[in-house]
């Protein structure tokens, strides 16, 4: 579904910044870039530089930004999408950022599809910034330890890289193979307030966690749930205390019988709540009545041969 693509020009590609309108047949790399959910998250300790050393359990639900890029003469990004207004195409952009650890001077025009709310701890920016690395290491024909470079960009970006499910620890640039997990439904809810990850570090009170102890794996999604359940996110606690609403957000999803576990994922605001089948998820969301709230229910992402 994301892969190289023959274009014949079409007047929907064409745009002021060059995104399109070549005259001719172009090619077009596309990479899904979804998001990243913390099933757990244990603050194990801090490093002298002050960065803090972490353990979890990531995972990736089927839904996320779109990442696209054709020939240019020079290298430039385009941001579109329901949440694209509130990021600029800057020089610290993560996506631009990625494209230049990994080659200086490497040209493209690329375009962002921004479906993910922004600063939401979902990992919407380092999945972008490893899509690029992706992407761009395909379209530049290029042969690079991506997880490498993507560790320099961001702490999530290199399990942004794989997009597939491990135990995250260090500050994000050790990964482990997650336990082997059941099929089941993932609800993600984000009550539209951006929650800035140092403020919640800042916030956090208290000692350190140990690491989780986890099995090989879970047969189902109940048993997976009750395991997960005596582990905690640490970022919680000092995420609500900065925005209250992700307490409002986790009574909702809690309140639904049928949900087996809620939490909120990173450093907020965006919670889930996990269900045994993604369509009971699909079914639990149509309840929560709150417009001014991003949702999402489906299950897992799963990489197809073709996806870039």
């Amino acid at each position: 579904m994301f892969h190289n693509q023959i274009v014949k020009e079409d007047s929907r590609f064409r745009g002021n910044d060059g995104w399109g309108g070549r005259g001719d047949d172009f090619l077009m790399l596309t990479s899904f870039a979804p998001a990243k959910v913390n099933l757990f998250l244990h603050v194990t300790g801090r490093r002298d530089d002050g960065y803090h050393l972490l353990d979890s359990l990531a995972v990736f639900p089927n839904v996320g930004d779109e990442l696209s890029v054709m020939e240019a003469d020079e290298l430039s990004l385009r941001i579109e999408g329901k949440f694209g207004a509130r990021l600029a195409a800057e020089d610290d952009n993560l996506v631009l950022r990625a494209a230049r650890a990994l080659a200086a001077g490497g040209t493209g025009a690329m375009r962002l599809v921004k479906n993910l709310p922004v600063a939401s701890g979902i990992g919407g920016g380092s999945a972008d910034a490893a899509a690029a690395l992706r992407v761009l290491a395909r379209f530049w024909n290029l042969d690079a330890d991506l997880a490498a470079l993507g560790a320099g960009i961001g702490a999530d970006v290199p399990v942004c890289v794989s997009r597939r499910p491990a135990v995250m620890q260090g500050i994000g640039e050790i990964l482990l193979p997650a336990p082997a997990l059941p099929a089941f439904g993932i609800v993600l809810i984000n009550p539209g307030v951006a929650v800035p990850t140092p403020a919640v570090f800042k916030a956090r009170q208290g000692g350190f966690s140990k690491p989780a102890s986890l099995p090989a794996g879970w047969d189902n999604a109940r048993d997976m749930a009750a395991d997960l359940s005596r582990l905690t996110n640490d970022l919680e606690t000092p995420a609500i205390t900065i925005a209250p609403v992700i307490a409002d957000v986790l009574a909702s999803l809690k309140h639904d019988k049928n949900c087996l576990l809620a939490r909120m994922s990173g450093s907020g605001a965006t919670c889930f709540g996990i269900y045994e089948t993604p369509a009971i998820a699909q079914q639990a969301i149509t309840a929560i009545n709150q417009p001014n709230w991003w949702s999402w229910a489906g299950g897992l992402y799963e990489p197809a041969p073709t996806d870039i």
